[in-house]
């Protein structure tokens, strides 16, 4: 029985790159597995064909035979694979990085650094108030990090002497183990990963190769900050292992509670508390801005509740084109402490009122008979 087009087999094309092969081995390879069809004999025949295939077409001499000669350019008699027989090579290198993923090993293999890490990321929260948030300001912050041991360089050794390579993975932080026709890649248990093996550790470091320090930072907040806002420091977290690169520090920004204004997003508010009097004949007050004092005309006969917006004397944010806006919020004092006069002047004010009917409390007029209409429901 003739075989079958190796190209054909994996369902590719002649001009097909590695990666190409290699995707659509894995695919088949998964799919006609033995251990995921047991005794099903015809998807083990097409998971060795898919084997011998790509054992041929992921070797560069291989390919360029076949391409050539066809089958008999890569005959089993001459060396060349074929035949399916056995379950090593291509197959383990076809799925190292599944497995990599799976198992959160690196690939190692040969005394490779696979134990360069990245420094870690840090957080640093950051309280500031709303003046700072809205006008940007510069601070200094001293933040806790892991740094190189002076003593021992960051090697983790005891002084004089070197970390050796680890002789359970040599070097490579990584070990495979065989299991049926799978070969999976852990981390080594003697070097926990670091590929390296400290017989006398450092006094200081106790082999960590790093130890506990602190730093002062200088750290522009920006005009226009908000709560939640973060600010980055590229490289100012910790440093990384075996000579890999820091991470980063970000600065978190917290709003102190301010006694005037609340703030949202780009807009200001705040209450704005205006006497009887002010309220009923009308005036001008004063409130306070984050850029200083404004005037604003209370309109006769003003409620609680009245909105008065002043247009750009909010917040300019980080990403916005324009200032928002302050809102002011009336509120209406009712007096206390009051003298006896005063008490006697407002109880004929209160008789006054009375001779005018509805006309000086429309809004109670209008309570009452939303009132009235639901009990007579």
């Amino acid at each position: 029985m003739s075989k079958r087009d190796f190209y054909e087999i994996l369902g590719v094309n002649r001009d097909a790159s590695d990666d190409e092969i290699k995707k659509a081995y894995r695919k088949l390879a998964m799919k006609h597995h033995p251990d995921r069809n047991p005794d099903d004999k015809s998807a083990e025949e097409k998971f060795k064909e898919a084997k011998e295939a790509y054992e041929i077409l992921s070797d560069a001499q291989k390919r360029a035979a076949y391409d050539q000669y066809g089958h008999a350019g890569v005959d089993p008699q001459a060396g060349m694979g074929g035949g399916g027989a056995g379950f090593g090579g291509g197959f383990g290198d076809a799925f190292g990085g599944i497995f990599d993923e799976i198992f959160g090993g690196g690939r190692g293999g040969g005394g490779g650094r696979s134990n360069i890490y990245r420094g870690a990321d840090l957080r640093y929260n950051l309280e500031i108030s709303l003046e700072q948030a809205a006008h940007g300001t510069e601070t200094k912050i001293r933040i806790p990090t892991m740094e190189e041991c002076d003593t021992c360089h960051g090697s983790g050794a005891k002084k004089g002497t070197q970390p050796q390579t680890c002789p359970t993975c040599q070097g490579s932080g990584q070990v495979r183990l065989q299991q049926g026709f799978f070969s999976i890649q852990q981390t080594c248990p003697k070097c926990h990963g670091t590929g390296r093996y400290i017989a006398d550790p450092c006094n200081d470091c106790h082999g960590a190769g790093r130890v506990k320090k602190h730093k002062t930072l200088a750290v522009k907040i920006p005009a226009g900050v908000d709560e939640g806002d973060r600010i980055r420091l590229s490289g100012e977290g910790e440093h990384g292992v075996n000579g890999g690169p820091p991470g980063d520090l970000y600065v978190q920004i917290h709003l102190k509670a301010h006694p005037v204004f609340q703030r949202d997003h780009d807009d200001l508010h705040c209450e704005m508390p205006i006497s009887f009097t002010t309220a009923a004949l009308g005036g001008e007050i004063e409130i306070p801005t984050l850029d200083g004092a404004a005037k604003i005309k209370i309109p006769a006969e003003t409620q609680t509740g009245k909105v008065f917006r002043l247009r750009g004397k909010g917040i300019k944010g980080v990403r916005s084109h324009a200032h928002g806006d302050l809102m002011c919020h009336v509120v209406v004092e009712t007096p206390v402490n009051l003298t006896d006069k005063q008490k006697e002047l407002l109880k004929e004010f209160e008789g006054t009122m009375g001779e005018g009917g509805d006309k000086h409390n429309p809004r109670t007029k209008s309570w009452m008979d939303k009132v009235k209409a639901f009990f007579s429901e």
